[in-house]
């Protein structure tokens, strides 16, 4: 086999890179007279935080190594913010990890942990298409649930969770998330639970899976997965961050340390300043409400019906017709959104709505839409 088969055998495993459908879509939307409004993704468009890049400018002369567990100040900072924000007890340094952005974590930790054929990874029926992608770049089964603890364990590795849910802006109750851990713990299935919306509740108080009252005080088998993203306008800069079992992290250290899956040492220094300022993510937050407000009465005012969405930063509404019809119908007016299908078939008949756009483009759709 040539090396360029070799690769195509892999990228054959996957699905196909669905934004790649949305391309004459965009098209038709970037034509409108007064431009496209694009609310396809959930990329931030506000600026960094002062604090922040005045961290990353002061750190800019890093000329050695970073660590791939991270300075003692961001373990410092990890510790802190998680006691604080999600209400754990009795973090250690040896409950934290650092990654280099989500994606990369979700996309290559089915392998990293060893899994591969006769394994198999669970996650939402209608999900973020990366736990998918996963479990076949490690050749393990990925299979979907509506209800985790239906799931056969018997072969299950990895339990896949995500509260606030991307896309619909579910939140699973504290009871909930309770029932599923002490399941996962009965058959010795490990969970990691994406939480990287957590900040961004609007009708509901999303908790975590650290928080005592949903695993008792013991992190044995789970592990949440945070992001400075969202909350803090950092996409670019790849920050997020593991928390949970210290067995887990530890190994994934040791396997990480070998592959130099390092943050870098600038990026330290902006997320302990990003882990210690509430004050920037409060302002983001209400920038966020305001536009969500302004796009919820507009969709709903133009026949859409919104379900959940009470956390995240999307919108998730249908039309009660095909998603492309629906994605078609916007595109005309300039306004471009996510089909439903990009997360799975039982989203065929919805979109998913960002507003992460300005408050000018924004405003745009809104008047589009009335």
């Amino acid at each position: 086999m040539s090396a360029a088969s070799a690769a195509s055998s892999v990228s054959a495993r996957l699905p196909v890179f669905p934004w790649d459908k949305l391309e004459p879509y965009k098209a038709t939307a970037a034509a409108h007279p007064d431009g496209i409004v694009d609310l396809s993704v959930g990329t931030p468009v506000d600026p960094v935080p002062e604090v922040i890049q005045k961290a990353l400018v002061d750190a800019a002369d890093s000329p050695g190594y970073p660590t791939v567990w991270g300075t003692s100040r961001l373990r410092d900072a990890l510790v802190g913010w998680t006691e604080r924000r999600l209400g754990a007890v009795a973090m250690e340094h040896e409950n934290v990890l650092p990654v280099v952005g989500s994606k990369e974590l979700v996309a290559w930790l089915p392998t990293q942990l060893g899994l591969g054929p006769g394994d198999r990874v669970g996650y939402p029926r209608l999900a973020y298409p990366t736990y998918e992608v996963g479990a076949r770049l490690a050749r393990a089964e990925p299979v979907v649930y509506d209800d985790p603890t239906e799931l056969d364990p018997d072969g299950l590795k990895l339990l896949w969770l995500n509260s606030p849910s991307n896309p619909t802006g579910r939140v699973l109750a504290e009871d909930e998330l309770t029932r599923v851990v002490a399941w996962a713990r009965e058959h010795g299935v490990l969970v990691f639970s994406d939480e990287c919306y957590l900040e961004l509740g609007w009708e509901a108080d999303p908790v975590s899976v650290l928080h005592p009252d949903v695993c008792g005080g013991s992190y044995e088998g789970i592990v949440a997965v945070h992001s400075l993203s969202k909350r803090s306008n950092l996409a670019g800069y790849r920050a997020a961050f593991l928390a949970g079992d210290r067995a887990v992290l530890g190994e994934l250290l040791q396997i990480r340390k070998h592959g130099g899956m390092m943050t870098p040492a600038p990026v330290q220094a902006a997320a302990v300043a990003a882990l210690g300022d509430d004050a920037h993510v409060a302002e983001q937050r209400a920038r966020y409400a305001a536009r969500r407000a302004a796009l919820r009465g507009a969709l709903e005012a133009h026949g859409f019906r919104i379900e959940h969405s009470e956390a995240s930063l999307y919108l998730w509404a249908t039309r009660d017709e095909p998603c492309w019809d629906t994605v078609a119908r916007l595109a005309e007016r300039g306004i471009l959104v996510a089909p439903g299908d990009f997360y799975g078939p039982a989203g065929e008949r919805f979109v998913r709505v960002a507003f992460t756009a300005t408050d000018e483009r924004v405003e745009a759709a809104v008047k589009r839409l009335a």
